[in-house]
């Protein structure tokens, strides 16, 4: 039934009529064929010089000029950094006549060709009708670090004390690398990708339905650097953290260094990437916990102090070869490999841990404290491989076929021994736990625009993936009278995930004087197979879930004036459930911690809408405003639920709906022509409504989050800038997040005509005055526990970064990413 269901939906598409355009072509860089997006064409008639009317080029260069009068015109075609080209006469003898003039080729400047230093700025924002577009230049306080010390000066981001990457508040959102999914894990894949390779991220809030519907929260597209002249580039980064400042009385100190090397030969019809890369970077830290339990009437409670610090470690290697035997076909080659590794210890004193009873103001039954040796290893071994081939067609119609391949190995233990205190020679108990997890994923796509209709720009494709993943988890615990391991078979179990989905979309846009439109449905089908197994033998069980259902999507703008713009927009969205969140066998995280899934989870579907303006006033300065509502159905959150006297088990269960109304401002300022200054703020009220174990959820607060990125130039070759990212206490399923915030300082300067960049950063500043860096995460059920944990992370870090390029031309490296595996690791 789905397959048919899918050949009508693609003969519908292909069926379409085609309807004859007006004026259509494309705008692409002179020197080397690349299209340029955010060109401007304008058409004017022949000998008054009259402008009839213009539009801006899309993604791949295009334009569509429509309902263009008999007569005769010329275009003139304009780009920041590019001579204006006016181009030849030509004659429209009917009103639906089509003309299309081919691709327009215009010559960068001689102002940039030269070596001349200009001061002018790039927005930091760009505003368009689906998405905000920011330059990464803008935010120098990343440099040298990862892709989410970028993303996290959005003003739709906040990153909290664990790392957990957000945008308007919700973890689910997806990375695209240049325009091409990745099915991974977001914050994995922001934190390894360098930040000086990023040129710009497009937050594209209410996504059209061309784009796989996963993510929650929207899309982060991440556009790496690009060239533009044949030649050899070569780069070399190298980063080093100073001895840290605070002591946080860990068992081993903290090392933070790196470097990465990327080598780029474009010529001809050539373009060969290699690099490669080695991080290590370690956080230390402390978390102080109180928690208790009350069973039959009597009140457990353990509190505890110690070390939490992570020690972080990936190298990999990767290799693209790009081949364009001419202007309208492209061929790619890529491979990358790796290892990664994250081993996070917790090494906790449980110091006063006691029973009362009755618990409501009764006696205490016993007390004792003992200590907890902790460490979770998490490592990841991966292979990618992937082909991609590109098309366009003397009509300005287009193809692109895109076919990826991955091998990732997951895995890793975690040693729980608890000892006694003082005398840690004391075993009180000795558990392992372990597990291996290969994972096969493969992608094929293909997307396919028509030629330009005077309808707008249709587009429509097909997407087929599959995940094939497989777990073997084994628990143990030392007898302590033999000595030996021994399996634990409630804890212990092998699982087996399959998912296969097929995706089609139909997507229409259109550009004309004031407004801009598009349009979409996408139709996705999936089945998911889990199946579960035990050690012993006794439970053998296959949950089956799938879906068809429709996607649709929609985005208006209107031009108001040159300083005024209007935008509205829909999507609807899905979050899929990762393999780790529906494993029903528990793992034991640490000494007073438990998680486990639910193998019956559903997919979480939304709805998102937006309204928005921009305003652009003089002197570099701008202003949007954009109100927003989302809402979750089948809501996924990690609950809690008393094991026994002293461990809590955390569940991952769909408690309900989940719904957030709020809005952003984001806006730059230009005190002085030296001092510019971009402040972000995001405010909405989150509300859940559900039930979980017999109990009704009912929460609803505002949240807020502040993000504010000020630079002074020095110089053309040095700079100051102060960012400061907060984030309010936040509610959630059974309790509450507190407010988290951190300062940075950065000092830039470059030398040797740029090819050397060095920049100081002072991270996360505190000098003992503050609370930089830490937060405290509560949660409760009245009656049944309490649990608080203040997590401290390291502040006052310094680090030096250096960048140094061999040459003056342009990075034109393309490489690829992890599309399942980091989603799981």
């Amino acid at each position: 039934m789905r397959s048919i269901l899918f050949l009508t939906f693609l003969l519908l598409i292909f069926a379409l009529p085609t309807v004859k355009a007006q004026v259509t072509g494309r705008v692409v860089d002179a020197t080397n064929g690349e299209p340029l997006e955010y060109a401007t064409v304008a058409i004017y008639k022949a000998g008054g010089n009259t402008l009839v009317t213009g539009v801006v080029t899309g993604q791949n260069g295009e334009f569509t000029l429509e309902d263009v009068k008999k007569g005769t015109y010329f275009l003139e075609t304009s780009f920041i950094g590019y001579e204006t080209k006016k181009g030849s006469q030509f004659t429209l003898a009917k009103r639906n006549q089509k003309k299309d003039v081919g691709a327009i080729g215009i010559n960068p400047s001689q102002l940039f060709l030269d070596e001349v230093v200009l001061s002018g700025k790039k927005a930091t924002v760009i505003n368009k009708v689906d998405r905000q577009v920011y330059e990464t230049g803008a935010f120098k306080n990343s440099l040298g670090g990862s892709g989410t010390d970028v993303i996290k000066n959005l003003p739709s981001v906040s990153v909290d004390a664990l790392g957990e990457i957000s945008v308007r508040g919700s973890e689910g959102f997806v990375v695209l690398l240049n325009g091409k999914p990745i099915q991974s894990n977001a914050t994995l894949i922001l934190g390894q990708l360098p930040a000086n390779a990023i040129e710009r991220v497009e937050l594209i809030t209410a996504p059209s339905a061309k784009y796989d519907p996963e993510g929650k929260a929207g899309i982060l597209n991440i556009i790496t650097k690009k060239g533009a002249a044949d030649g050899t580039f070569t780069q070399i980064n190298v980063r080093g953290g100073f001895p840290s400042i605070e002591d946080y009385d860990n068992a081993e100190p903290a090392h933070r260094y790196g470097a990465d090397i990327t080598h780029n030969i474009r010529k001809g019809n050539w373009n060969v990437s290699m690099g490669a890369s080695y991080q290590r970077n370690d956080i230390q830290g402390r978390r102080e916990g109180d928690v208790f339990t009350i069973i039959n009437d009597t009140l457990t409670r353990f509190p505890s102090d110690g070390e939490r610090s992570f020690d972080e470690v990936n190298y990999s290697g990767r290799f693209t070869v790009d081949f364009t035997p001419d202007t309208l076909n492209t061929y790619s080659v890529g491979f990358y490999a790796g290892k990664r590794s994250k081993d996070r210890t917790a090494d906790i004193l449980y110091f006063d841990n006691h029973a009362i009873t009755p618990a409501d103001g009764g006696d205490r039954i016993y007390t004792f404290q003992y200590f907890n040796e902790n460490l979770r290893i998490r490592k990841g071994d991966f292979v990618l491989g992937s082909f991609d081939y590109a098309h366009t067609f003397k009509n300005n119609s287009n193809i692109s076929t895109s076919f990826l391949y991955e091998y990732t190995l997951l895995g890793g233990p975690t040693t729980n021994l608890n000892l006694g205190f003082p005398d840690t020679s004391v075993v009180l108990q000795d558990e392992f736990n372990t597990n291996d997890n290969p994972l096969h994923g493969m992608r094929f796509q293909v997307d396919y625009q028509f030629k330009p209709l005077s309808i707008g720009q249709l587009e429509t494709g097909y997407q087929f993936r599959n995940l094939d993943h497989t777990g073997d988890f084994v628990y143990e615990r030392r007898n302590q009278n033999t000595g030996e391991y021994e399996l634990v078979p409630e804890f212990s179990s092998e699982v087996d995930l399959t998912r296969q989905i097929h995706s089609g979309y139909l997507q229409l846009s259109k550009s004309m004087d004031k407004w801009e439109y598009s349009a979409g449905l996408r139709l996705e089908a999936m089945d998911r197979n889990l199946d579960l197994k035990d050690k012993i033998g006794v439970v053998d069980t296959t949950y089956m879930y799938d879906y068809v259902k429709l996607f649709p999507s929609a985005a208006i703008q209107y031009t108001v004036n040159d300083d005024v713009k209007l935008k509205a927009a829909y999507s609807k969205r899905v979050e899929r459930t990762t393999s780790f969140k529906m494993n029903p066998f528990p793992e034991r995280e640490h000494s007073e911690t438990l998680e486990q899934g639910d193998p019956t989870l559903r997919p979480e579907f939304i709805d998102l809408a937006e309204i928005g303006v921009t305003k652009s006033f003089e002197e570099k300065n701008s202003l949007y405003l954009t109100a927003y509502y989302r809402n979750v159905d089948n809501l996924i959150n990690r609950v809690n639920t008393v094991y026994n006297d002293t461990i809590l088990n955390r569940i991952y269960s769909n408690i309900g709906s989940g719904k957030s109304l709020g809005f952003e401002v984001g806006s730059e300022i230009e005190v002085a022509e030296k001092w510019s200054n971009f402040v972000g703020l995001n405010i909405y009220n989150y509300q859940i409504d559900g039930n979980f174990n017999g109990k009704t959820i009912d929460e609803n607060s505002w949240q807020y989050s502040i993000n504010l990125n000020s630079t002074y130039d020095f110089s053309d070759t040095a700079s100051l800038q102060f960012t400061f990212n907060y984030l309010s206490e936040r509610q959630t399923a059974q309790g509450e997040d507190s407010r988290f915030y951190s300062p940075n300082l950065t000092f830039q300067k470059s030398f040797f005509n740029n090819q050397l960049t060095a920049s100081l950063q002072w991270m996360n500043m505190d000098m003992g005055l503050f609370d930089t860096n830490e937060q405290r995460i509560t949660t409760q059920e009245p009656g049944s526990f309490y649990t608080t944990t203040n997590y401290v992370y390291e502040v006052d870090m310094v680090i030096l970064n250096l960048a140094y390029t061999f040459n003056q031309n342009k990075n034109k490296s393309k490489f690829i990413e992890s599309e399942f595996g980091k989603r799981e690791f």
